[in-house]
């Protein structure tokens, strides 16, 4: 089958290699339909991530099941499911705890799973799903192809977008702010404007980021960064600021704007993969009583909840991907989003 791999910085190969077999009773076989490349990705490709050694890449896939092991209880061939971007089994007391991203049987896509077997990388045709009942989420039916992008999307940036705005405490009639005009920054708007937010706000200075963040809910678009984006937002809510803040990014500098951002007594909600220096002033959240609350997604708690609205059609977070390509011309998606021709890539087998 083909499969990303990922070999050295700004080094990533579509390349056949074995097609993934039962290892256990309780894995399941997913024959991938669309998968995609995310921001986070970007950091091994750059090489702020170091690789150590050529492994497979791609954390988020949608597909259909084609084979369950014997101890699978909750999933048949031919449904259509979506994979959370990490493996958790849902039973151990953090995944009963809704924080399945820490489960303590859990592993990542495109690595060693605890036993030491191997698991695929999303950016797959096939992959081995290890625990399939506790991580993936079926539909009841297979979905039109239309909806196949903004169901990828639960797979991680729709989920953590959400996950910035529940950490924020967003909610009716909520002011917000939203740091990061990539897919997960523009679905947080999507995800405070699903919460009931009465007003959003998001620091972009793309226009072609700024038009699906309008689509998406966002009231004003602020170009300023640092001292001047501060002024700017503070400017629109009685001068200090909004109620709630979504960081979307991980830097310093991300960090920096979303706390000075938000109004004394206010929320922020990160989620951004930290990297750059990007740390906590304690003096400033105490002088403030600024809260701070998030970190990795529990996309699996979410996506029965934000699953609905997508079939529906009361969202369409599939809006983020303006670029598809078919898995052979992977590496062309990397450089897309490497140099911001792309906001988010789908990949096609």
């Amino acid at each position: 089958m083909l499969a990303t791999l990922i070999h050295a910085p700004r080094d990533i190969r579509a390349a056949e290699v074995d097609d993934p077999t039962l290892l256990r009773p309780t894995d399941a076989i997913v024959r991938v339909t669309a998968s995609c490349i995310c921001g986070s990705d970007l950091w091994p490709y750059r090489g702020v991530q170091p690789t150590k050694q050529t492994h497979p890449i791609g954390h988020e896939f949608v597909g259909i099941v084609e084979e369950v092991g014997d101890e699978v209880t909750t999933l048949r061939p031919g449904q259509f499911v979506i994979a959370p971007f990490v493996v958790s089994d849902g039973t151990c007391v953090n995944c009963r705890n809704g924080v399945q991203t820490s489960c303590l049987h859990g592993a990542g896509w495109g690595a060693d799973d605890k036993e030491g077997l191997p698991v695929s990388g999303g950016q797959s045709a096939r992959v081995r799903v290890p625990w399939a009942d506790g991580t993936l989420v079926a539909t009841d039916e297979v979905p039109p192809d239309e909806l196949v992008p903004s169901l990828l999307t639960l797979s991680d940036v729709m989920s953590t977008g959400h996950h910035a705005a529940v950490s924020a405490h967003v909610g009716p009639g909520k002011t917000v702010a939203v740091v990061g005009d990539g897919a997960v920054g523009l679905c947080g708007v999507l995800a405070a404007k699903r919460l009931g937010a009465k007003q959003i706000v998001l620091f972009s200075r793309h226009e072609s980021r700024q038009a699906v963040g309008r689509e998406f809910g966002a009231d004003t678009i602020v170009a300023e960064r640092g001292d001047d984006g501060v002024e700017a937002v503070h400017a629109l809510f009685d001068g200090v600021g909004p109620d709630c803040v979504l960081e979307c990014v991980g830097t310093k500098e991300s960090m920096d704007q979303a706390l000075r951002s938000v109004r004394p007594g206010g929320h922020v909600g990160y989620v951004g993969v930290p990297s750059g220096g990007a740390e906590l002033p304690i003096r400033l959240m105490f002088g403030g009583n600024v809260n701070v609350a998030g970190g990795v997604a529990p996309a699996r708690a979410y996506i029965p909840e934000l699953l609905p609205d997508v079939l529906s059609g009361a969202i369409n977070p599939g809006l983020v991907f303006d670029l598809t390509l078919p898995l052979a011309e992977v590496a062309e998606g990397y450089t897309a989003m490497d140099e911001r021709r792309a906001i988010k890539v789908l990949l096609q087998p």
